[in-house]
């Protein structure tokens, strides 16, 4: 036995010699072992002298106690016991959560200040609380009873979890973004040139290393550059759209992408990784006037035109699916937001031309707006089956796009279908109904 301890002892039978009460709050003892320092009472009050005072658990070892319907030695009831634990932690500087589970009653102090209090019978539950601790020793005291039935305490710390504010960045010992991030920290922005050295000293590499951040931003609808400047390789995800793809080793290296985005909370996603040598990783971005489009050249008098406004146009779908924008070919256009597979009620719309048989271009038109997915399936149905096409709308605006050339019947069979179906997350993209013409060939 320590002499610490023994002096912790004497205090303890001077105190209760005198008849001083120990239920008032926490013995602040003159010194602790890096262990437990354990006093046991047979009252629920930690009353008086008590029975047992002994020293439990490793060094730096949390309080884990599970005596179920036992007791925690022979000399101490299996019910209507009291306990009291004492320690000292040295811990580095910063936040911690203390999280403490009992049946029954308990109360935990720290440097004297009663940061838990569930000091009541009830069975097992869990209850924590935040705490800023500075260098240096930190005394911890528990305080327990147990009233009947299952005897429980648990007591442990850890860093508190970084309060995200801006972009949660997400950095890593390797260059893969690979297993549990090693830190994680509040970034103000995305604006680093650490050159040769170390995003976090002594926790992250100097290189060999990589980040990824994450934000959601709340932006007003209209068309955004985004500007990302990395040393070595980066990868922007703009609305769940990978807009920039530069994954490679490379001095610093500027790329920019334009994207139209519909409003609301947009969430953005930027990965960068450091081999060696230099390291940057830089985000920006800002609104573009909108530009005013061109009209495209007019289609030749021989090409047969269905617009969402003809006849030819028929839609299916949930009716609160569908929006009108006046804009686009003949000034009018419909969109709808996409689905991420086929669903019950997904939105669909086709467009049913007069053709005398033969054989046609097809080309359909996407407006400048409403067009954020890069996944437009367009079927076209000819004399020789259907024919799946592909169209990036996000990055043809204003434009006819060709879906290829065909035989048609010249019947009913003949027609292009699009759905909002575009295997892109649901609801992150938006899809524009708009004209399909047919040039003969």
């Amino acid at each position: 036995m320590s002499k610490g301890f023994r002096l912790l002892i004497s205090l303890i039978l001077v105190l209760a010699a005198t008849g001083t009460a120990f239920a008032q709050g926490p013995v602040q003892p003159l010194h602790t072992e890096p262990t437990w320092q354990a006093m046991y009472w047979n009252n629920t009050t930690l009353s008086g002298p008590p029975v047992l005072v002994r020293q439990e658990g490793p060094f730096d070892a949390n309080l884990d106690h599970n005596w179920g319907t036992s007791s925690p030695d022979p000399s101490i009831n299996p019910d209507n016991f009291s306990a009291r634990w004492t320690r000292y932690i040295d811990v580095p500087p910063g936040t911690y959560r203390f999280t403490a589970t009992s049946d029954d009653g308990i109360r935990v102090f720290v440097d004297g200040e009663l940061i838990l209090h569930d000091w009541s019978d009830h069975p097992a539950r869990t209850v924590s609380a935040d705490k800023y601790l500075g260098p240096g020793h930190h005394l911890v005291v528990v305080e327990y009873y147990e009233r009947f039935g299952e005897a429980l305490v648990r007591v442990s710390w850890a860093p508190a979890p970084v309060p995200i504010l801006n972009w949660r960045g997400e950095y890593f010992n390797n260059r893969t973004l690979s297993g549990p991030p090693a830190l994680v920290r509040d970034d103000a922005q995305i604006n680093f040139n650490w050159g040769s050295g170390s995003p976090a000293p002594g926790i992250i590499g100097n290189d060999g290393f990589s980040v990824r951040w994450t934000r959601t931003l709340s932006l007003p609808a209209g068309f955004y550059r985004f500007s990302m400047t990395v040393d070595d390789g980066g990868r922007l995800w703009v609305n769940n759209h990978l807009l920039i793809d530069a994954w490679r080793d490379q001095p610093a290296t500027t790329y920019t992408g334009d994207i139209y985005l519909p409003g609301g909370n947009i969430p953005i996603k930027m990965e960068h990784y450091e081999n060696a040598g230099e390291a940057v990783a830089q985000l920006s971005w800002f609104t573009l006037v909108t530009p005013v489009p061109t009209p495209p050249p007019p289609p030749p008098p021989s090409a047969v035109i269905v617009d969402d406004t003809d006849p030819g146009f028929v839609r299916g779908g949930s009716p609160t699916g569908w929006h009108i924008a006046y804009e686009g070919y003949g000034g009018r256009l419909l969109w709808t937001r996409n689905n991420d597979r086929v669903r019950p009620s997904y939105n669909w719309g086709r467009w049913y031309p007069s053709l005398a048989p033969g054989r046609y271009e097809v080309l359909v038109f996407i407006p400048q707006r409403y067009t954020t997915t890069a996944r437009a399936r367009y079927w076209v149905s000819h004399a020789g089956g259907f024919t799946l096409r592909i169209v990036d709308q996000s990055a043809s605006g204003n434009r006819w796009v060709s879906l290829g050339t065909y035989w048609f019947t010249g019947t009913r069979s003949d027609y292009v279908s699009l759905s909002d179906v575009t295997y892109e997350p649901r609801l992150s993209r938006l899809i524009a109904f708009d004209a399909v013409r047919w040039e003969p060939r």
